[in-house]
């Protein structure tokens, strides 16, 4: 049994996307764990990140990503895991990272203990690296029912003109990119080429890092984003973000309970049809 949730708002009905591949329904707002969950041993900033999983599970989130380059960030994840009881919800993704692509099944293994789950649902080949020897690996390791789905990353508009290749020939379920209000070259073929393909969309750096939040904050929210029911600039920022067809999931990485719940509640509510973001985006790059 998970731990009770006490002295969290509940988010009103967590809005879902098809993965293009199967239908599954993914809630529109995941949990990264890049440098939030980097927390080593130290036992009270683990304690806090099963916090944050538990407040994320309590919302009704499902997908929570991560990354043998992340640190320790696995391991906190598997702790949290353990500590809260098995989740039915949790929806595990994670990568291969390793310029040796023998040694990708033996990081894979690794990370999978770090863990504590039999099996991940989704595995990615993190940022290309060794992409080739990599893909056949979890190819191969679908068509035996030893992961689910599997999929490629980038972030920062890295090697998109070699993403698109490897999209067009290559049976994906789904990629990673960065994208967000002020970073959106990905919606001039990336996005586009998703749908094409049937490709889920799962999306890191809805924030910047933090860095966006740091320069809207400091500027009211426009009244009319009470139009989709965004009571905040990163509710706003994932409204954005997931109200594009071709995206599957975004995942912004937090320290906070309240900060996870608030995110989580951007997966709820109204979203904002091609006008409205249009004009979100001219609102944001006029600040």
């Amino acid at each position: 049994m998970m731990w009770p949730l006490t002295g969290v708002a509940q988010p009103g009905p967590v809005l879902t996307r098809a993965i293009p591949s199967t239908g599954e329904a993914l809630p529109l707002v995941g949990l990264g764990t890049w440098i939030t969950f980097n927390v080593g041993r130290d036992a009270e900033a683990r304690d806090s990140c099963a916090e944050i999983m538990r407040a994320f599970f309590a919302a009704g989130g499902r997908l929570i990503d991560s990354s043998p380059m992340y640190g320790s960030s696995q391991e906190v994840v598997g702790y949290g895991l353990q500590k809260l009881g098995p989740s039915p919800r949790l929806f595990s993704a994670d990568k291969v990272w390793t310029s040796s692509g023998s040694a990708g099944p033996s990081q894979i293994e690794a990370s999978r203990r770090h863990w504590r789950v039999p099996r991940f649902d989704l595995l990615q080949v993190h940022n290309l690296l060794s992409w080739e020897t990599h893909l056949r690996t979890l190819l191969a390791m679908k068509a035996v029912g030893e992961v689910r789905y599997v999929g490629i990353t980038t972030s920062e508009g890295r090697r998109h003109r070699e993403f698109e290749s490897i999209m067009r020939q290559h049976p994906l379920d789904f990629i990673q990119v960065t994208y967000n209000i002020l970073d959106r070259e990905v919606e001039e073929r990336i996005l586009p080429l998703a749908a094409e393909r049937g490709i889920g969309v799962i999306v890191n750096r809805p924030f910047q890092q933090g860095a966006l939040l740091d320069r809207l904050e400091r500027h009211p929210l426009p009244p009319w984003a009470a139009e989709i029911d965004a009571r905040s600039w990163a509710q706003f920022i994932l409204k954005f973000i997931v109200s594009h067809p071709a995206v599957t999931c975004a995942i912004p990485a937090t320290t906070r309970v309240d900060h996870v719940s608030e995110n989580m509640a951007a997966a709820s509510g109204r979203l904002p049809d091609a006008a409205l973001r249009a004009r979100m985006i001219a609102y944001v790059e006029a600040l």
